[in-house]
């Protein structure tokens, strides 16, 4: 399984796109762009959609901080584009503004280590991988907890302010909040002020 600091493992996939056409992708396609890479159990699902569509809503915000959002779970892209067509309402996810990959031989899912092997689904894993193709950030949720998109810009927030200023982000940094400088003397300059 991959770790954090380590180069995220590439793959090669269909995806159904924005535009509902299907289209072989990689993550090294986005090399020089910052990826959100998230899993999800299964179409046709319950917690799911939420998390897709608040992903969709959201995305002009991941744009703005140079971020391709891609969405994978072991379903078909078959699956993936019935879903999109399915009105919201019942249940559906009508237009997506990202790819939704399609891991049907489960590689995916087992190289990040997210896949349950029993029931042959993913588990909620959430990755941050940087311009280089390193793995930041890795969050995994049990299958009912549904994950924050919030929580994903502010960790995108902190990387970028990290790689812009060599300053590390506290519990809670949102931009605009003290951050640290990292040292034990300078350091202590954010202790002292919120000590």
């Amino acid at each position: 399984m991959v770790q954090v600091t380590q180069k995220a493992p590439d793959f090669k996939a269909v995806a159904v796109l924005e535009d509902n056409s299907f289209k072989e992708i990689s993550l090294s396609d986005y090399k020089g762009k910052k990826v959100i890479l998230f899993f999800y159990p299964l179409d046709f699902t319950f917690v799911c959609p939420t998390e897709i569509i608040a992903f969709s809503q959201s995305i002009e915000e991941f744009k703005k901080r140079g971020v391709q959002v891609l969405g994978c779970s072991i379903d078909s892209q078959f699956s993936h584009l019935a879903w999109k067509k399915t009105p919201r309402a019942e249940g559906g996810l009508g237009e997506i503004k990202y790819p939704l990959i399609a891991d049907v031989n489960k590689d995916i899912s087992r190289k990040y280590g997210v896949l349950l092997e029993g029931a042959g689904i993913a588990l909620r894993g959430l990755f941050l991988i940087d311009e280089e193709g390193v793995l930041r950030s890795a969050v995994i949720n049990d299958l009912p907890l549904g994950r924050s998109t919030d929580e994903a810009l502010r960790v995108v927030d902190a990387l970028n302010f990290f790689q812009k200023n060599g300053e590390v982000c506290p519990a809670n940094w949102k931009p605009g909040a003290d951050s640290i400088k990292p040292g034990v003397e300078t350091s202590k300059e954010y202790f002292k002020k919120h000590g």
